[in-house]
């Protein structure tokens, strides 16, 4: 990431009218990259494949009289506000008011196998759309303005919760949770498990959890999660289990193998298979990473099968 200025702040007042911070720091950062992608075997939705990060971050932090650390973050990407939260951090932990582009509880954990650039299950994109074009995950809900706290750890253990005050008129309010345990007398170990029971539509209900464990010794990670989904419609329950396993070929390279299989009751179809292999390579602020993706089935319709790649360079000064 590029420092490219920083300015010196008494206060956050305008943003933040009812703290008074002291000392707080604006930074605007940047970052170097390029990357290549076909999202689809040659169909992808970026025209030649190439193509730079277009964002500006801007960032803000200071600390209350009281002790109570106030960060403030805004990203413009591609000319337009994007991303952009506020978080209170003190020894009660940390709670986020995400306005946009955050992860609920459930979300940020709805994959945790390892790999070396991204999910199996990632890259894959048919139409350039959130909807129809990528394959299935159960990764919980959420959405613009949410709450997000998270716990400190207490003997490896910590919480995360996220609530929405109104989605829309079927779900007035959205909440979920996760819990990850790290536990102290086996170091490299973590296990977690989050749930979800959302209102997605009038007379519409989903019940999400998911169960991972991850474990790293000498170069090695490897992980295994089992996720499911129980929906009020009839035929629209799903089920998944992934696995993963990374090896640090040295300081500088990793490579990676990741599965992800999703099961429909989608009747005479078969279950979603997203195979992908990944690597990363770091040397002298220098990254290039990428992975190479494959789904069969996807969203649970026989024969609908993609492949896909994604290449990465960034660079760090």
């Amino acid at each position: 990431m590029n420092n490219l200025r920083k300015i010196g702040l008494s206060a956050l007042a305008g943003s933040l009218a009812t703290f008074s911070v002291n000392a707080a720091d604006m930074s605007v950062s940047g970052s170097a990259g390029l990357t290549f992608d076909d999202s689809n075997r040659g169909f992808g939705d970026r025209g030649n494949g190439f193509y730079m990060g277009d964002s500006l971050k801007f960032n803000a932090s200071g600390e209350t009289d009281n002790g109570i650390g106030v960060s403030l973050y805004y990203e413009i990407d591609d000319g337009a506000l994007d991303d952009h939260n506020m978080k209170l951090t003190g020894d009660f932990g940390t709670l986020t008011f995400d306005g946009h582009g955050g992860s609920s509880a459930f979300g940020a954990v709805d994959d945790k196998t390892p790999n070396a650039y991204e999910e199996a299950w990632d890259i894959i994109d048919t139409n350039g759309a959130t909807t129809g074009g990528t394959p299935l995950v159960i990764n919980g809900g959420g959405t613009d303005d949410m709450f997000i706290y998270t716990s400190p750890s207490v003997s490896g253990v910590t919480v995360t919760a996220a609530y929405v005050n109104h989605v829309s008129d079927a779900a007035e309010s959205y909440m979920d949770f996760a819990v990850a345990v790290s536990p102290e007398m086996l170091e490299g170990l973590t296990l977690g498990f989050a749930s979800s029971d959302n209102t997605v539509a009038l007379n519409r209900d989903q019940e999400e959890t998911t169960l991972y464990a991850t474990y790293a010794t000498g170069g090695f990670t490897v992980g295994v999660q089992s996720s499911d989904m129980d929906d009020t419609t009839a035929n629209s329950d799903q089920e998944s289990i992934a696995y993963g396993i990374t090896y640090a070929v040295n300081d500088d390279l990793s490579i990676g193998y990741s599965y992800h299989e999703l099961e429909t009751e989608t009747a005479g179809d078969g279950d979603q298979k997203s195979t992908g292999v990944s690597f990363s390579y770091t040397q002298g602020g220098i990254t290039l990473g990428g992975a190479m993706n494959e789904v069969d089935n996807m969203g649970g319709t026989g024969s609908n099968d993609f492949e896909g790649y994604e290449f990465g360079l960034s660079f760090a000064f």
